[in-house]
């Protein structure tokens, strides 16, 4: 079996920790466990080393977000397979058997997702990658079991193995040597579809991303940011456009960034009729500060560039207009 480490990002989530490290510590016989510090400064690093002497503690120097955070972490950590999991993840047993099963067969799959389900409502598939992501034609993620604000309830309509676009960052497992080759997490996301990014660079490299539905955890979601909160709406919008301009072909560009400029906007409308108006603030300056770093962040596209990931369709025309719902019913 190919060494692995689970490896947990934690910022003052002492009582996360204390929930749901539990699980992870009894399901990962096999794993070390490691817990890597955004400089909390509340008691966390006193209960690990109080509770759980067997994990091992990273300290990084100050609160670097979840791409910086896993950056100068993961500099210390050597095993074969990074399991990346949010602190609200529940994890259960076998988690770990069925991925690594699938890394050991085939060398080109680089990272992997498990099923994630809501902690709050298990039944049911969690906002935060659900069965795997995709983009569609204007780059707006969605997922199998999650498209915009509708969760699917799981019935083992996703309990297969296949080939997505984009895993998770709640739960994300990618092999050492490609996090390394591929130079980490975007450290300018701070946080929020960083993960999509480095899946996207992956795909450039002819690597595969892959989805597991013998593998379950289960998320609680927004323990850090909610969904109401007007910097995740920020850092979303901002960091969406970001991963076009890195990873986008050329002749499709322009196209799709006007395009967006178009759809955000219509976006900000909607959030004007709820009332929502820190929201429409929160676009203008994802918006400002993405023509800003332009230049620098288009200076960062590598050499290929592959689209044929994208789904054909238009997935909010798909929802708001036709009324679809689900995964399965966009076909």
């Amino acid at each position: 079996m190919k060494k692995i480490a689970v490896v947990i990002l934690n910022w003052n989530g002492e009582k996360l920790l204390e929930k749901f490290l539990p699980s992870v510590v009894r399901f990962s016989p096999d794993a070390t466990v490691y817990v890597a510090d955004n400089a909390s400064d509340d008691s966390s690093i006193e209960f690990l080393e109080q509770n759980f002497p067997l994990v091992k503690i990273i300290r990084n120097a100050q609160n670097f977000g979840f791409a910086k955070g896993y950056n100068d972490a993961l500099k210390q950590v050597e095993e074969e397979i990074y399991a990346l999991v949010n602190s609200d993840v529940e994890v259960t047993e076998n988690w770990l058997q069925p991925i690594i099963e699938i890394f050991e067969r085939e060398p080109q799959t680089a990272i992997i997702q498990p099923k994630i389900l809501d902690y709050n409502n298990k039944e049911y598939f969690e906002y935060a990658g659900a069965a795997g992501g995709y983009l569609d034609k204007f780059g707006y993620p969605f997922c199998r079991g999650r498209i915009f604000d509708t969760l699917e309830k799981d019935e083992g309509q996703y309990d297969d193995e296949t080939e997505i676009f984009w895993a998770s960052g709640a739960c994300f497992f990618i092999r050492k040597e490609v996090f390394r080759e591929l130079k980490c997490f975007d450290p300018d996301y701070f946080a929020h579809q960083e993960e999509i990014d480095l899946c996207w660079r992956a795909a450039n490299n002819n690597y595969i991303v892959k989805y597991c539905g013998k593998s379950t955890v289960y998320h609680v979601g927004g323990a850090t940011l909610n969904s109401q909160n007007e910097k995740k709406t920020y850092l979303n919008f901002r960091n969406s456009l970001t991963t076009l301009v890195k990873n986008l072909p050329q002749r499709k560009l322009l196209f799709i960034l006007t395009a967006r400029l178009v759809l955000d906007g219509l976006a900000a409308i909607r959030f004007l009729l709820q009332g929502k108006f820190s929201h429409i603030i929160a676009i203008c300056k994802a918006h400002f500060s993405f023509y800003t770093a332009f230049e620098k962040n288009y200076d960062k596209r590598g050499i290929m560039h592959k689209s044929n990931y994208f789904f054909r369709k238009a997935i909010f025309v798909d929802y708001f207009i036709h009324k679809k719902r689900t995964f399965k019913s966009l076909f």
